[in-house]
């Protein structure tokens, strides 16, 4: 009897999830246009990683951004840090500093060429790296004779972090900053557009961002000779001879033609995108609005404009809700929700690597999670949603 007290059980739970279909995280939604740059594509033949595509794509990108910048376009974000990294001079020995709250691929590029992430705390506005702790670090790492090569500042679920004071720092002394905008494209500081503030920027056009190419990211650098270096390198470091020749190392990371059609197709809703996702961010503030002990994250001030690619919420530790039960209560109706990024320095991989900070970003990943943020949510998930909530907190 208990076996087939177990199928039925199992079985009403497979036809629950048959009635409900999955509301994702993050989806990706096609804007109408990118199947006719994909024709495009294989009609002229130009099914390569390079291409008119690819070209226009970036001069889009551009024009979007900055007339001030340049860009190339790669096979992922994690592509463009580690060139943005080489670009920098980084090699074995080195140190970089990094945000510790973030995904794997703001810090793995530095492993990958040999260096040492020192990771840098949060601080409690906009949950990226804390100036103060940044500089603490920085100061610490010279005394001990090891000036650091770069920072690694992120701007954390679509959120700016602390533009003006992390470029201070920078300046001050003259560490140059790798800005990862992979969930920012559309976020902006002071009407002034996140990716071209740093040195170097990276942009993602992962499946499940803003805009996408189904797997691909952007390298934004300041001077045309760093676009072209990079470039070089993306596509295997081949000298200019008539026969295959490498002086150096190089990599396969150039956007297919294919890939950027898709992304063609994809800028020309980038801005209608954007407006979903803080549309999605509205949604959850009115759900939670009245609550003290569940908070939305939201924009410090009006110098802040993010694209709110994922919509978060922290409980109280007064709380008597907790992230754990909200998400177990939503995945019951098949509604996905995520934990906050883990901080890099409690990633096993990273257990030895400096940490500067105050528990911060520790705090944020015990107390926070991530609601689903769709561009393509439409009002009946909405509805499922706020009654699987509220069947929660009340």
């Amino acid at each position: 009897m208990g076996l087939i007290s177990v199928e039925i059980k199992l079985r009403n739970l497979t036809n629950h999830f048959r009635m409900k279909e999955r509301i994702h995280l993050s989806l990706p939604h096609m804007g109408g246009n990118e199947e006719e740059f994909i024709s495009e594509a294989f009609r002229t033949n130009w099914i390569a990683p390079l291409g008119p595509h690819v070209t226009t794509f970036e001069k889009k990108l551009e024009e979007y951004l900055s007339k001030e910048v340049h860009v190339a376009s790669l096979s992922s974000g994690t592509a463009a840090i580690h060139l943005a990294l080489i670009l920098l001079g980084v090699g074995p020995g080195d140190e970089v500093l990094c945000q510790s709250m973030t995904f794997a691929a703001s810090a793995n590029p530095i492993k990958y060429l040999g260096a040492t992430p020192i990771f840098v705390d949060s601080e409690p506005t906009t949950w990226n790296i804390c100036p103060h702790y940044l500089e603490e670090a920085i100061k610490d790492r010279i005394a001990k004779g090891k000036k650091p090569k770069a920072i690694v500042a992120v701007h954390l679920f679509g959120m700016p972090y602390q533009v003006d004071e992390v470029t201070a720092i920078s300046k001050k002394y003259e560490i140059p900053v790798v800005e990862d905008s992979a969930e920012a494209l559309g976020s902006s500081y002071k009407n002034q557009k996140c990716g071209t503030f740093g040195d170097f920027g990276i942009l993602s056009f992962n499946g499940n961002k803003i805009i996408t190419t189904s797997g691909g990211g952007a390298l934004i650098v300041k001077k045309p000779e760093h676009k072209e270096r990079a470039i070089f390198l993306a596509t295997q470091a081949r000298d200019d001879a008539p026969h295959y020749q490498h002086s150096e190392i190089g990599y396969n990371y150039r956007l297919s033609n294919i890939s950027a059609g898709i992304g063609l197709g994809q800028i020309k809703v980038l801005d209608k995108h954007v407006s979903l996702r803080r549309n999605m961010n509205k949604f959850y503030k009115n759900l939670f609005e009245g609550r003290n002990d569940i908070k939305v994250f939201t924009e410090p001030s009006s110098d802040y404009f993010s694209n709110h690619w994922l919509s978060c919420i922290t409980f109280s530790d007064k709380s008597d809700k907790n992230p754990l039960g909200m998400r177990e209560a939503l995945s019951n109706e098949n509604i996905e929700t995520r934990p906050l990024w883990k901080p890099m320095h409690i990633q096993p991989v990273f257990k030895d690597a400096p940490f500067y900070g105050d528990g911060t970003s520790e705090a944020l990943f015990n107390m926070g999670m991530c609601l689903p943020s769709s561009s393509s949510m439409n009002d009946q998930e909405r509805s499922r949603i706020t009654d699987a909530v509220l069947a929660y907190i009340n």
